[in-house]
């Protein structure tokens, strides 16, 4: 069972995210909140699987919550869906660099809410093609060429060839299964390197990946796979 935390303002959006998701056999709605403090406090209090956490909420905003969530080791099993009608391209990035492992704007269908709160959940979970051209568009915004610190270096030098090449994959935003057919490779081949890899380079999800395959210089804005 998967457990779900609703964080929105707005009552008749948890009530309807409450309807949609109790529908389901295999998820659960644990808690709901209306502000990030509350969601952080609700998060320590129900330990759900998946947070979906709204923006713009009073008190404090859910990029703060994000952030406060995805840091505490005590909530190292919970994954955050930021869930918005905001798409714009700064929520986007500061989303997935607080650490949600997922960016979906409020206009998508129902199943596919519902399946990408099962994707978050299996740690299989990237972002939509839409929001990730987005990630890769703000990369290439920025001015300044990519740096990378020491301590990442050494990170992409304990890669094996397969994993970076895996890991160039993962940031062109392509799935397991798209990896193995690219890679002439079974799926649980693939998973596993992308595993590996993101044991490696130390992050949560792949869409920490992203980020730091761009800010370290491995992937560049523009590259495709």
């Amino acid at each position: 069972m998967i457990g779900v935390l609703l964080v929105d303002d707005q009552a008749l959006v948890r009530a309807g995210f409450r309807a949609l998701l109790g529908s389901q056999p295999d998820i659960e709605v644990l808690g709901e909140a209306a502000d990030g403090a509350a969601a952080v406090a609700a998060a320590h209090e129900t330990r759900p699987d998946v947070v979906l956490m709204d923006i713009r909420m009073p008190v404090r905003n859910g990029l703060d919550a994000t952030r406060d969530i995805v840091a505490d080791p005590g909530l190292a099993g919970t994954r955050v869906v930021v869930l918005t009608t905001f798409a714009e391209d700064a929520y986007v990035f500061d989303a997935i660099r607080f650490g949600a492992s997922g960016f979906l704007v409020k206009d998508i269908e129902p199943v596919e809410l519902i399946n990408a709160i099962r994707v978050v959940h299996r740690g299989d979970a990237l972002l939509s093609p839409v929001v990730t051209r987005r990630l890769i568009e703000e990369f290439a915004a920025r001015a300044k060429p990519p740096q990378p610190a020491r301590q990442v270096a050494a990170l992409l030098e304990a890669l094996t060839e397969r994993e970076r090449e895996v890991v160039e994959l993962v940031a062109a935003g392509l799935s397991n299964d798209e990896i193995a057919e690219r890679l002439v490779v079974s799926r649980a081949t693939a998973k596993t390197h992308v595993s590996r890899a993101m044991v490696k380079l130390g992050t949560r999800d792949r869409a920490q990946v992203v980020v730091l395959a761009y800010e370290s210089g491995l992937v560049r804005p523009g590259w495709t796979g």
